[in-house]
């Protein structure tokens, strides 16, 4: 059986290398669907995955795009767990896609859904967020690239600090807070207090290298260091929140609200985050109406609207931040 899939998909290498990808694709289908059939369903993932690699290395994105999802369907209809093997045949071909290919969204939106129903993490695999945040950011598309960076692997934060960073150095060097609460607070949301310390120490170890003139204090005390920004009372702030956490002081969360209290509210959109920080960490209750973590989540961090940066196009620059001078700010 092995040998006979393997002639197939030879077969068809031959008619893509030829041009002939339509009759490729085509046949391609025809024969993962008669073993779906039969519920053959390795002899289906195996022509699945060949002929979807082989379409998108040729090019065609929409053709193997269309295979990609076809191989999410076997896989969900057979049951198939999510390990190693199962894993790497969709990173491999999500790392084929052309950048601009409009199938690519719709592969990934499965690939997660499969792996929330078939694995133990209900959000979705943290490598496959990790790999798609990384794919969508390699092609300029930040709010999908956060989305799946917020629930990726321990090497997730450093890549959406650096984003956030370089999505950054386009707007005005006194929003800085603006772009490193993004990165930070998704981390804190849910409940991943090294991941926003690393997003925070990433974000500011860069700007501190980058900005040479910039005026920076480092802090120093018993069980950590800080620095301090002078000309960026908010980057102080959320430098002092992740502090507070730390220590679990809702005295100090409490005095630090209160006396950022102006430049938060010049933001205008961090309330509900902190809010829920207060509840999360410190105890301070808040009103529920329906789930205002996710909604928070979705419409703060991850959403558009107002003046958020958001490229309308993939390898566009993104669009500044509209902030008033410093140091108040604008995040949406």
């Amino acid at each position: 059986m092995a040998s006979k899939i393997q002639k197939t998909i030879a077969r068809q290498e031959e008619k893509i290398a030829e041009g002939q990808f339509y009759e490729a694709h085509q046949q391609l289908r025809v024969v993962a669907s008669r073993y779906v059939k039969s519920e053959n369903w390795t002899a289906a993932i195996d022509v699945l995955f060949g002929g979807a690699q082989a379409l998108l290395k040729a090019g065609q994105g929409g053709s193997g795009g269309d295979l990609c999802v076809f191989l999410i369907e076997v896989y969900s209809r057979a049951e198939v767990g999510v390990e190693g093997g199962s894993k790497g045949k969709l990173l491999t071909l999500l790392r084929a896609f052309p950048p601009e290919e409009p199938t690519k969204k719709r592969f990934i939106g499965d690939m997660i859904a499969w792996s929330s129903k078939f694995g133990e993490f209900p959000a979705g695999d943290p490598e496959l967020h990790h790999v798609a945040g990384t794919v969508y950011a390699e092609a300029c598309e930040p709010y999908d690239a956060e989305r799946h960076l917020a629930l990726g692997t321990n090497d997730s934060p450093e890549c959406l600090a650096q984003l956030e960073y370089d999505w950054y150095t386009e707007d005005d060097s006194h929003t800085a807070a603006l772009y490193a609460a993004r990165a930070i607070f998704p981390y804190i949301l849910t409940g991943n207090l090294r991941s926003a310390n690393k997003a925070h120490l990433v974000f500011t170890s860069r700007l501190s290298a980058s900005n040479k003139a910039l005026g920076v204090q480092e802090v120093s005390g018993s069980s950590s260091d800080l620095r301090v920004y002078p000309s960026l009372p908010l980057l102080n702030f959320l430098g002092l929140l992740l502090l507070a956490i730390r220590r679990g002081s809702s005295d100090l969360f409490r005095m630090l609200t209160k006396h950022y209290a102006p430049h938060i509210k010049d933001v205008g959109t961090w309330d509900d985050a902190l809010a829920q920080t207060g509840e999360m960490y410190f105890g301070i209750k808040i009103p529920r109406q329906g789930n205002p973590l996710f909604d928070m989540m979705g419409s703060m961090l991850f959403g558009g609207g107002g003046g958020s940066p958001k490229p309308s196009t993939p390898k566009v620059k993104a669009k500044k931040v509209e902030a008033p001078p410093p140091p108040a700010a604008d995040l949406d």
